[in-house]
């Protein structure tokens, strides 16, 4: 929700601040339980190769997540603005340097835009595809691996131009934020059932004594560091999210307070529901069906709760969702209707080219090469803003132990295998110095062009700039 006043020409739109303790916790929960742990645990398993291997990346994955999420919170009352990594990179990196200040939140800001939040929104909008899709492919006998991702893309593209989805998630987020948070509550409480009814499955699945799968522990272990890369991959793209409440900072109350909190409690539940819910699925699944399983929850559900096995696409749908809504939230607030559209059409175009465990893979790179960086930045500020006050500040070995694992998943990937994917990760952020040095640096702008283009945009949508005087 944003407030205007008019008692200062200095004073514009602000945020309000309404997000208490537990609704900073829901975001989390509600970003991290999203299509992750629904596509993840299948290649984070024929990664590590074995079912002990993959349960204890699962728990190695939370714990990291936990950490980074503790250093992000940081980071998060020293630049207690919205925005998250583009304006730790601003205020650390900006007064190092007259150009290459700048230029870690420029390509950030680009990378984002471009890349990672319409890769992240393909990603979800596939799984959903994916699970609503699986069940009928079955019932059909359709077993080819490319007619089914045919059918799945079909599904996945009509619903990222179903306008009436869109609409309904794009209301919620523009009515107001106390709307929102309702109705994230609502659905992050449904997620968490999702989650606690496979669990709970695999439970009696256990008592039953099905724990020979279990039982095989670390037999047949991928110890190759590109293997270990690719797993963490997948284990920590189920994650993400831990950051997600440092972008509305603006919008929680007493943020040097709850954001750390929120942080602590939520991380280890969703580890927790994790590292429970991947046993589950391994008390029925051997390793072979579960790597071959395009939807592994969906045939964990026809093998364990028979009649009720609707209750996993159904929480799928929530989880995606949820996850979208949240995901939204943090890009629709005061954001230009011609950046969303844009950002629709690249979505569109990473579903038709795209595969969901390639998507994963690319953008986790990208991901982890950003965390990385605001880990530098977090002991930049320590330096340059020394003096600030710190009502949280996490211990200084935590940023160095997260900064060394995002170098690792960073340069693994492209050391042992230098597939097209990274190069061409690498070769747009070239690229994006190169628009950086020559219209923000240079400031070179081809005015007539760049005007009627503007004007052209400005009359399809009907937006105009805002007006800066007050009546």
């Amino acid at each position: 929700t944003v407030t205007s006043t008019k008692t200062s020409l200095n004073e514009g739109v602000q945020l309000k601040r309404e997000l208490g303790l537990f609704s900073a916790i829901n975001l989390i929960l509600a970003v991290m339980i999203g299509s992750g742990i629904f596509v993840s645990p299948a290649s984070a398993l024929e990664h590590s190769g074995s079912v002990g291997m993959c349960l204890l990346v699962w728990i190695i994955c939370g714990i990291v997540s936990l950490l980074g999420a503790l250093a992000f919170a940081e980071l998060g009352t020293v630049v207690p603005r919205s925005g998250a990594e583009y304006a730790y990179f601003i205020d650390s990196f900006g007064p190092l340097h007259k150009f290459w200040g700048q230029l870690p939140a420029f390509i950030y800001s680009w990378v984002m835009i471009i890349i990672i939040r319409p890769a992240e929104v393909a990603v979800i909008i596939l799984t959903f595809s994916e699970y609503l899709c699986q069940p009928i492919l079955d019932l059909l006998c359709i077993r080819n691996s490319e007619e089914s991702e045919k059918v799945i893309k079909a599904i996945a593209l009509v619903a990222l131009g179903k306008n009436d989805v869109m609409s309904i998630i794009t209301y919620i987020n523009i009515s107001s934020v106390k709307f929102y948070v309702k109705v994230q509550n609502i659905f992050g409480g449904f997620k968490v059932f999702a989650c606690l009814i496979v669990i709970f499955g695999g439970l009696y699945e256990i008592f039953k004594g099905n724990t020979e799968n279990l039982n095989k522990g670390f037999e047949g272990t991928n110890y190759s560091p590109k293997s270990i890369a690719l797993a963490f991959y997948s284990g920590l793209w189920a994650y993400d999210g831990w950051s997600a409440v440092t972008t509305v900072t603006e919008e929680i109350k007493r943020p040097e307070v709850n954001i750390p909190r929120s942080i602590a409690i939520s991380v280890p539940i969703v580890t927790a529901l994790y590292v429970f819910m991947n046993m589950a699925y391994m008390t029925v699944l051997s390793v072979p069906e579960m790597i071959h399983s395009q939807a592994v929850a969906v045939t964990f559900g026809e093998r364990v709760l028979g009649p009720m096995a609707f209750l996993i696409p159904l929480g799928v749908a929530l989880a995606t969702f949820g996850c979208a809504l949240s995901i939204q939230f943090g890009v629709t607030r005061l954001t230009p209707a011609p950046a969303v559209v844009m950002q629709g059409i690249i979505t569109f175009l990473f579903i038709v080219m795209g595969q969901i465990v390639q998507l994963i893979e690319f953008v986790s790179f990208l991901i982890w090469l950003f965390y990385g960086t605001a880990m530098v930045s977090l002991l930049i500020l320590r330096r340059n803003m020394k003096d600030v006050h710190r009502p949280y500040k996490v211990p200084t070995w935590i940023a160095v132990f997260v900064l060394l694992i995002a170098v690792y998943l960073s340069v693994t990937p492209i050391v042992t295998d230098p597939s097209p994917k990274y190069l061409f990760a690498l070769g747009f952020i070239l690229l994006e110095v190169l628009v950086y040095y020559w219209f923000i640096y240079k400031k070179y702008t081809p005015k007539s062009s760049m005007d009627k283009f503007t004007r052209f945009i400005q009359i399809l949508f009907e937006a105009v700039p805002p007006d800066n005087h007050h009546e």
